[in-house]
């Protein structure tokens, strides 16, 4: 039934000019405003929808992983953008002092949104 659709993922923020200014000029994605919200291209045809929520939550799980050859050339270009990484000490996601967990599964760096959101950069092939 739905082989013929094109799906697309969706998350609430909190202000809708800090995210635009976050995914577009932080991340460098191509940002398209719509009436109800921001489309992100997040590439090869890919688009996710961040719509404004007056009562946002955050979410407390990774709402967008962004596939790098490198998490830490990643972690290095973001952190000179000012972006900045999630370091776990506790519990089965431990990370390095550069926010880099290695454990079981791929290489993965998590960092969140101006409205709290969790993204991550990760070595996968997925």
């Amino acid at each position: 039934m739905f082989k013929a659709t094109k799906a697309f993922s969706s998350f609430s923020v909190d202000d809708l000019g800090q995210a635009k200014h976050f995914y577009g000029d932080t991340l460098g994605l191509d940002v398209e405003e719509a009436p109800e919200g921001l489309e992100l291209d997040i590439g090869s045809g890919s688009r996710v929808f961040v719509y404004p929520k007056d009562n946002h939550v955050p979410a407390t799980f990774t709402v967008l992983n962004f596939k790098v050859d490198s998490v830490e050339d990643a972690i290095g270009d973001l952190s000179k953008r000012g972006v900045r990484f999630e370091i776990y000490n506790s519990g089965e996601l431990k990370t390095d002092k550069q926010g880099i967990f290695t454990g079981e599964g791929p290489k993965i760096a998590w960092f969140k949104d101006p409205a709290g959101n969790f993204l991550s950069v990760v070595e996968a092939d997925v």
